[in-house]
């Protein structure tokens, strides 16, 4: 009977953590249905009359740039980034976890000291390096970086899933005749979906969310990502529509989830590997 009424209160106590965790959000999507005067003098989730205009007019953006540009932009940004960090991320950690060289341990332990580095002290190299190359205002100071392996979280987290695939595999196709590119493209890539899938789902919702780093590197409203965009709709007029702005910022938020609700399996599955092996 103890152990009843302790898991009782844990559950309890767990769906209330849930309810306070949650309610941001769906006080979010209820303002999107109110008009400004009832999101303001109202807590409740639910507006007394129902308005589905902010969608509509929200997504006509500032009048000469709709959402439907902010999305494209985005997309444009963070699909190739996420390609060429998946991609890059798991050569390297290949290298690192299958073959010995000169200053192997060496490089990996300036890999993972890179972890350390606040992100604020390289602003400032970053920016000088891509005004140098003419890249600002563009999305090459995302996708090109990302094609030479500049993540060394999501290469840690490959190499540690890589390091529990049996080299035994390895041993067996080199046997059949394979190299090391045959091996990699055959053997590891296709056993490596679910941590591949993990570093597909971080990278994506990390730079969907991003906010800091399209603000320094745009400049053109243009090629304004979401989440300019969003911020950028505080300073149209001297009257803040909050029921637009909640609208969008709700439609921001469903590609993310949608990607995780289709690739959830995959990505438990990596979590939960990745953090065993090794």
């Amino acid at each position: 009977m103890t152990q009843w009424i302790k898991r009782g209160l844990l559950y309890v106590f767990l769906i209330a953590l849930a309810v306070v965790m949650i309610y941001p959000l769906l006080w979010m999507a209820g303002s999107s249905f109110k008009d400004n005067q009832e999101i303001f003098t109202s807590l409740s989730i639910f507006p007394t009359k129902w308005d589905f205009s902010a969608y509509p007019e929200g997504w006509k953006g500032n009048g000469r740039i709709t959402y439907t540009k902010y999305f494209l932009n985005t997309f444009l940004l963070v699909i190739p980034t996420v390609a060429c960090t998946v991609m890059s991320s798991t050569i390297v950690a290949f290298g690192f976890a299958r073959f010995r060289f000169p200053f192997d341990k060496l490089l990996f332990a300036l890999m993972l000291s890179t972890l350390l580095l606040p992100e604020q002290t390289l602003l400032v190299p970053r920016y000088l390096i891509f005004k140098r190359l003419n890249w600002l205002d563009s999305y090459k100071t995302f996708i090109i970086p990302a094609l030479f392996a500049t993540y060394p979280f999501f290469i840690y987290m490959m190499i540690q899933f890589i390091r529990g695939i049996p080299r035994e595999l390895d041993e067996s196709a080199k046997i059949d005749g394979c190299n090391a590119f045959q091996i990699f493209g055959k053997i590891i890539m296709p056993l490596s979906k679910p941590a591949m899938f993990s570093v597909i789902i971080f990278q994506f919702v990390w730079r969907w969310n991003d906010f800091f780093n399209p603000l320094i590197y745009i400049n053109d409203i243009k090629k304004y990502p979401l989440s300019l965009a969003l911020r950028s709709a505080l300073d149209i007029s001297d009257t803040v529509h909050w029921n637009r702005l909640m609208a969008m910022s709700l439609a921001a938020m469903l590609p993310p989830v949608l990607l995780y609700i289709v690739a959830q399996k995959y990505f438990v599955e990596g979590i939960a590997t990745t953090g065993l092996k090794g």
